[in-house]
């Protein structure tokens, strides 16, 4: 049995190259696209070739990026327009195979296996549609090449912009072998700062080494890995079709302005919880724990992680714990700048319930369906023709909900959850 074709394809500087596409103007200029000054989120999102090596960063604050580059030209996201170029480049790629499995907007795995059948080499095949990208859309790709998606990601990764690498067979232990093992998808940082303790620095290094040891340095994610350094991953390209469940689903705010109290907190967890919830209904999926992540005014940001008392699609059994959670858990030294809420264990239909002494299911079970027919009325009139009345918005939100009104004291506030609950 002969080995699979599998692309990797990556659209280089993608936000700053559909920029550019729709404004020539900015060709041959340093740009950055950035989120807004007036909201707090006035960082590097994308930036273009000419800006990273000026020394521009993803994740900087915009007046970092202005000093280690003078002449960076700022411009504000499109995402209405990325999704639209993102769709475009993969109706080319499905030209070729009906295999293809979105990594993010700007990035594909495509098994070529089939189509490679009628090309002289793998080779001339990524080239034909890199080539074909640029002549259609204006924008560079970078396609890596390989007999797996673990291989092909990281040639993907290694000539950067436009151009086309192979990891074969023959030549993984050269090309692939001499690569940072963080260089490795699912290597991040920490995972590459344990291994270095113990002298694996390369790709090679970790397939090198013993898979008893790895296993019990670093778990099932180790055994993964050593496969993967050793080129045995077999994991199919799904098919176009085909939608991954997801495996948490959250939303998180940076406030106008930094929030100091409880009541504060309250509200933005409300907030956030409506959206949680309202998407984890439109997947048909059931939460069982909950996550929160609180950043305060120096940007540390601290996560916690909690189980909920059921498994719940309930925006309010969300806020409810993740409020609970933030009170138990989070010393407050300093005023906050962002909050998320992210609903985890997800799972399709219910799970066996634990419930606690004073859980009420019959409340929970109106209560989310007067959320689903919420849905149902948004979805035809506008996210502002009805809302519940506990989504309490304050203006350090507001720019995200502007005609949404605000809302007295939380009620969970006034006797706390326990009690909520059992009034029923």
């Amino acid at each position: 049995m002969s080995d699979r074709v599998i692309f990797h394809i990556d659209l280089n500087c993608f936000y700053a190259s559909v920029e550019t596409v729709l404004n020539p103007a900015y060709r041959g200029k340093a740009l950055a696209v950035c989120g807004s000054k007036e909201d707090r989120h006035g960082i590097v999102l994308a930036k273009s070739e000419l800006a990273k090596q000026r020394g521009v960063q993803t994740g900087m604050a915009i007046w970092q990026a202005q000093k280690v580059c003078p002449d960076l030209t700022v411009v504000p996201p499109n995402f209405p327009m990325y999704h639209k170029f993102s769709a475009l480049t993969r109706d080319i790629y499905l030209r070729y195979s009906d295999l293809v499995e979105p990594f993010g907007l700007d990035e594909s795995w495509i098994d070529m296996t089939g189509a490679a059948l009628h090309y002289d080499t793998p080779f001339d095949l990524a080239e034909e549609v890199r080539t074909t990208v640029s002549r259609e859309l204006g924008l560079t790709v970078s396609v890596g090449v390989s007999f797996n998606k673990i291989f092909a990601k990281l040639a993907s990764d290694m000539k950067k912009p436009d151009a086309t690498t192979v990891i074969s067979r023959e030549n993984y232990q050269t090309v692939a072998w001499g690569a940072p093992v963080g260089d490795l998808l699912f290597v991040g940082r920490s995972t590459a700062r344990t291994l270095g303790l113990y002298s694996i620095h390369t790709i090679g290094d970790l397939a090198n080494a013993d898979p008893a040891f790895i296993r019990h340095l670093l778990g099932k994610n180790g055994a993964m890995l050593h496969s993967f350094a050793n080129g045995w991953d077999t994991s199919p390209v799904r098919h176009a079709s085909d939608k991954v469940p997801p495996k948490s689903i959250g939303h998180g705010i940076t406030m106008n302005a930094d929030v100091t109290d409880d009541e504060e907190v309250a509200r933005i967890f409300l907030e956030l919880s409506q959206d949680v919830g309202k998407q984890l209904r439109s997947e048909g999926m059931f939460a069982e724990g909950i996550q929160i992540a609180v950043k305060d005014r120096h940007l540390i940001t601290k996560q916690l992680d909690a189980p909920l008392p059921t498994a719940t699609q309930s925006a309010r059994l969300i806020a409810e714990s993740a409020f609970s959670l933030y009170r138990r858990s989070y010393r407050k030294e300093c005023p906050i700048r962002a909050l998320t809420v992210r609903a985890t264990r997800l799972s399709q239909g219910t799970a066996g319930e634990q419930l606690d002494l004073f859980y009420d299911g019959a409340r929970l079970e109106r209560e989310t369906r007067l959320e689903k027919a919420t849905d149902d009325i948004q979805s035809a009139f506008g996210e502002g023709a009805i809302f519940p009345a506990a989504v309490l918005l304050n203006d350090k939100t507001r720019s995200h909900h502007k005609d949404m009104p605000v809302f007295p004291k939380p009620y969970f506030l006034t006797g706390g959850a326990n009690e909520t609950n059992k009034k029923g």
